[in-house]
């Protein structure tokens, strides 16, 4: 018997039990006992007296903590540091809040400030919605890869290259922009051996596939030695069908730099690409 049925039961009882004698109420119990299987004192006091009458009192609404004034000094610094989530925002109003202050980059009383320096990044987020959907933010700023093109190629980290055999070659782009990124711009296909630390370079202007394949076959026709293994970096303009049909058809091997969206190898291609391209 569920404890549902068993209320059931007992108020059914409940009305003969007060109402009964002795012999009837210990009879009563009795059968109440066997069947609900609870103490007898328990039992008395279930059936002696009236059930509770249980009301639900409703909770009064909450006082707001985070009024407008917390709000849209919140939006200024999510301005200012370019629109970080809330968990990053959280650390950086503790670090950063009074020294804007005291620059006049933001104004706000004491005690708004006092609510930023405690506000959790949860609360953060949750006030910050509104503004993310009327700005159309997106909330993941890096697109995901292609998983399956990422399944056939084998990761391979420094740890695992051969730098004492010439022919295991890192792959990078390196941005001649000068200090703005805005506008067009020429890149270097920067191309270097990691044993022997031989560089080849080929400029691009549009940072395309065709280009890339273009590049990495002039690159491999003027190199002074056969390519055993290229190393790409993660961008998709590298990682693409394209490179590996290149791969396939060749005698050489494409394998990724490093794990997706991890820095787990050292730059050798955009650092020498930096000196000797520039």
């Amino acid at each position: 018997m569920d404890m549902h049925s068993r209320e059931q039961y007992l108020e059914s009882l409940r009305e003969e039990y007060r109402g009964g004698n002795k012999q009837q109420k210990t009879r009563l119990l009795n059968e109440a006992r066997k069947r609900t299987h609870l103490n007898r004192k328990v039992l008395i006091r279930k059936l002696a007296h009236p059930a509770k009458v249980r009301t639900s009192r409703k909770r009064p609404p909450r006082k707001a903590t985070y009024g407008v004034e917390v709000l849209v000094t919140l939006v200024q610094v999510w301005e200012i540091f370019d629109y970080p989530c809330g968990q990053r925002l959280s650390p950086v109003l503790r670090q950063e809040l009074q020294r804007l202050r005291t620059a006049r980059e933001l104004h706000c009383s004491d005690e708004v400030a006092e609510k930023l320096e405690r506000i959790s990044a949860k609360t953060i987020d949750r006030l910050l919605a509104r503004e993310k959907r009327e700005r159309q933010l997106r909330r993941n700023r890096n697109p995901a890869p292609h998983p399956l093109l990422y399944q056939k190629i084998p990761v391979k980290v420094a740890a695992d290259f051969e730098t004492s055999q010439v022919g295991q070659v890192q792959v990078d782009y390196v941005e001649h922009c000068g200090t703005s990124m805005r506008g067009e711009y020429l890149h270097t296909l920067s191309a270097v051996d990691i044993a022997s630390s031989w560089w080849e370079g080929e400029p691009i202007a549009p940072r395309t596939q065709e280009a890339t394949q273009a590049a990495m076959t002039a690159i491999r026709q003027r190199a002074p030695f056969r390519i055993r293994e290229i190393h790409p970096d993660n961008d998709r303009r590298m990682i693409n069908d394209l490179l590996c049909a290149i791969a396939a058809g060749r005698t050489f091997g494409c394998r990724v730099r490093g794990r997706i969206r991890k820095t787990t190898t050292p730059g050798w291609s955009s650092a020498t690409g930096r000196m000797c391209g520039r």
